[in-house]
């Protein structure tokens, strides 16, 4: 369920004025300890960063705030979207408002939501699940979002031991630029957000896929055997 929560029209900064906050709030179908708050102004340009608990939200200001409030288990910030989890117990009626309130403070005091200098160490020590979900929000927000006007789309099979198995589908299964789209776009996106990811492991079977966008050149022997077995 999507709500609007309520729009700041006094900001406290000479810089904000006539540029209200608006903040929406989005209950996930899928998890109802999920909820994800989409934010009128940029966050932070450098995400996504996952903090799965306090100790790991040092050096983000934004993190540190969200945490204090009860209930919060995690935090994934990406440019103007807050994501949080809370606990099974907690109820979103009240602790909606405590966030909007939280992300709103943060923007009006001037204060970077996350400090550059503790990006790196805030990085360090994530486990398999933590990563996952950061891939997935790049997925989400970035990746799909480019390659959609091929047809294309990279899911995230799994997460294990520093490698990032994933599957391409639609007009990238089969594609002749495929692995230009992997290597040369995903996979450097995925350094900047994901740096503890040693390979990328493509499980896709390429010669299943049947609507590419740049179909693979034949060759006059392979064509032959095609044309023989009706294809």
């Amino acid at each position: 369920m999507s709500e609007a929560l309520s729009v700041d029209r006094t900001p406290a900064n000479s810089t904000l004025v006539g540029q209200p906050i608006c903040i929406r709030a989005e209950t996930s179908l899928a998890d109802p300890d999920t909820c994800k708050f989409t934010v009128s102004r940029s966050l932070h340009s450098g995400g996504p960063f996952f903090f799965g608990d306090k100790e790991r939200a040092a050096g983000s200001p934004l993190g540190a705030r969200l945490f204090a409030l009860a209930g919060v288990v995690n935090v994934l910030i990406a440019e103007n979207v807050v994501t949080i989890g809370k606990e099974s117990g907690a109820s979103w009626d009240a602790l909606k408002a405590a966030i909007g309130t939280a992300i709103r403070t943060q923007l009006l005091t001037g204060v970077p939501a996350i400090l550059e200098m503790a990006v790196s160490a805030s990085t360090q020590g994530r486990s398999d699940a933590e990563l996952g979900m950061v891939v997935q929000q790049l997925l989400d927000k970035e990746v799909n979002r480019s390659i959609a006007s091929h047809g294309g789309k990279i899911s995230l099979v799994e997460v294990r031991e520093g490698k990032l198995f994933i599957r391409m589908s639609g007009g990238c299964q089969g594609c002749a630029s495929s692995q230009v789209t992997l290597r040369q776009g995903f996979e450097v996106m995925l350094k900047r957000v994901a740096p503890e990811i040693a390979e990328i492991v493509d499980t896709t079977d390429h010669a299943a896929g049947k609507h590419p966008f740049y179909p693979r050149a034949v060759s006059p022997r392979n064509k032959d055997d095609r044309d023989r077995q009706g294809k």
